[in-house]
Parts: C-alpha cells; sequence; structure tokens
C-alpha cells in the first residue's frame, strides 16, 4: 500500500484530505504539532483516523522536527500545516505565522529536496491576491496581499517556486490557492461556522462591514478532490485557484441559513477589519485544464450538510474557541 504524507493533518482541510486518501486505498502518514490527547480540536478532527492500520499519527512541530524519517519513500507530500487567520495575523503574532507559514515550508522542502521526494502538493490561499478586481482572480494576476497572513502565504508560494524550478530540481509542486473551504468540521472563528452556530444558540453573530462583502465559498470533498489530483497533475511547478467559481455575499449566506434553520440569524454589527477584502472570485480556467477539477456541491447543500453535522454532535451548540492554530 503506497504511503504519503500529509502535513497540518489534525486541521480542518487536512483531516477531511487524510480520509479522502484512505478510501482511496493510500496509507497515510499524518503529521501536526497538535495532539488529540491535549487538543479537543484535533480530537475531534482526527476521530475517524486514529487506530486506523493504515493512518499513523506524528506529534511534531515542522519548525523543529526531523523530518529525515518522515520522507522515507513517500511519492507525495501534502503540505497543508499552517497558522491560519486574516485578523489574528496582525501585531505581535507575526512571529508565529512566520514560523508556521514560512520557516517551516523552507525546512520541508529541503528535506523533500534531499529525499528526493516527486511531489509536493502546497496549500495557498486566495489571501495571496489582496484587494482583487471585480471580476474573478486568475493566477497571474497581480499579487499584493492585504494581511500579514496573505504575505506569508505568497512568501510560502514563491518558496515552493523557487525550489521546483532550480535546475534538475528533484521535488515538482502544485501549490493551491483555495478560496474559504467550509463544510463539517469547519474552524469555528470562520464566517459560516459562526453564522450556523449562532443560528444554533440565539446569540448575535459578528458581522464586520455591512454584508455585502462577497466570498468565493468552496466545500471541503471539493477541496479534497483538487488536492489528491494535484499529486499527479503533469507539472515541475503549478499554481491554480480552488474555488467553487462563484462568489456570496454575506448578506445571501444569512439568507440561506435562515432558510436551512428556520429562523432568522441574529446579527451584531460591526466595523470592517483590518485586512479584510470586499471581493473574494476564483476563475477556474486553470485548475479545470492541469487537474480537471469541477466543482460538485453548491452552497446551499454544502450548508445544509455542514449544519447537519453541527447540530448532530453529542454537545449540540459549542462556545467559539480560540482555535489559531489550524493545520
Amino acid at each position: 500500500m503506497e504511503r504519503v504524507l500529509v502535513t497540518g493533518v489534525a486541521g480542518f482541510i487536512g483531516s477531511h484530505l487524510a480520509e479522502g486518501l484512505l478510501r482511496r486505498g493510500m496509507a497515510v502518514t499524518g503529521v501536526d504539532s497538535r495532539s488529540p490527547a491535549s487538543d479537543p480540536g484535533a480530537a475531534e478532527n482526527l476521530a475517524g483516523l486514529v487506530g486506523r492500520d493504515d493512518f499513523h499519527l506524528v506529534v511534531a512541530d515542522l519548525v523543529t522536527a526531523d523530518l529525515t524519517p518522515l520522507l522515507e519513500d513517500v511519492p507525495v507530500v501534502f503540505h497543508l500545516a499552517a497558522m491560519a487567520g486574516v485578523r489574528r495575523s496582525w501585531g505581535d503574532r507575526f512571529a508565529d505565522y512566520l514560523a508556521c507559514n514560512v520557516i517551516a515550508t523552507q525546512r520541508l522542502l529541503e528535506a523533500c529536496v534531499a529525499a528526493e521526494v516527486p511531489r509536493l502538493v502546497a496549500a495557498s490561499s486566495s489571501s495571496v491576491y489582496g484587494h482583487a478586481s471585480t471580476g474573478p482572480s486568475r493566477e497571474d494576476d497581480p499579487l499584493a496581499p492585504a494581511s500579514p497572513y496573505g504575505v506569508t502565504k505568497l512568501a510560502s508560494e514563491r518558496l515552493c517556486a523557487a525550489y521546483a524550478t532550480r535546475r534538475q530540481a528533484s521535488t515538482s509542486v502544485v501549490a493551491l490557492r483555495y478560496f474559504t473551504v467550509y463544510g463539517p468540521r469547519q474552524r469555528p472563528d470562520m464566517a459560516i461556522s459562526r453564522i450556523l452556530r449562532a443560528a444554533m444558540s440565539g446569540r448575535g453573530v459578528p458581522l464586520y462591514g455591512d454584508g455585502r462583502q462577497r466570498r468565493d465559498f468552496t466545500y471541503v470533498s471539493d477541496a479534497v478532490a483538487a488536492t489528491v489530483a494535484a499529486a499527479t497533475a503533469d507539472t515541475q511547478m503549478a499554481v491554480v485557484n480552488v474555488g467553487s467559481g462563484r462568489s456570496t455575499t454575506l448578506k445571501e449566506v444569512l439568507d440561506l441559513v435562515a432558510v436551512i434553520t428556520g429562523g432568522a440569524v441574529p446579527v451584531l454589527h460591526r466595523l470592517d477589519q483590518p485586512g479584510d477584502v470586499e471581493v473574494t472570485a476564483a476563475d477556474l480556467t486553470r485548475v479545470r485544464e492541469l487537474l480537471g477539477y469541477q466543482p460538485s456541491t453548491d452552497l446551499a447543500a454544502g450548508l445544509r450538510q455542514q449544519w447537519t453535522w453541527l447540530t448532530s454532535q453529542r454537545h449540540g451548540y459549542a462556545p467559539l474557541t480560540a482555535d489559531v492554530a489550524a493545520r
């Protein structure tokens, strides 16, 4: 059984990816700095993985760990480990973002090259575009991140390109610019998770700005499908958008949630936050050509699935936690 490596496996997308890889008949070594023994979020995300014979968890920090043993005979590394969150990246915590998103990526690239790993699939973000134009963002558009988080994700992309395009480079790279991934187990600080939890609890959800901000929301199974396809794409270095191809206002999301849950969501109006952009929208031309990607879950269906998951949890509504180190 072929074994692949997933970094950030205890996170939202990482755990879904590991489950998807196992369903496809692969064995997975997952690495994360968060342990399910001490981190409730990691325990929830890994509940379907820990204990399986075809899954092996390594609790380690990519910034300090010896990565060589993790890469032996590994054909593909899926690198999803990162410090996430636009608003928290300002101020004193930037050093954490720099370490997790840039230093860890550079160390992993060095280790992949030394081990001659054929392919690295790296998670990037739509945040690299910054304040995009009114049309969908294309991969060759000018990049101007509007937050320190976006700056670190762009730096990690540039590192990937530098390593993959060196003369006689042994490791090829596909970097995926995810656009606002949502679904079961989504981080509780994300907008859709906040809105659904507010609908469940009756507590007001903070709405920053006037609700006309537009986001390209990507259901997690579509993100996983693109990520798996990137493992075998015929390229030495490529960057592709992974989105739904449709941009939706936050007010429209609130209206959809009201229909799904049977009641209006209470809103607490707040001022715009630094780093928030007005529009994210993915042009999917390149990802369709390179990966054969076609998103299959529309927003209404995805919201219903996330709502069903949330209401099925044993403890029901869970207060927002400081899940700031999602991998």
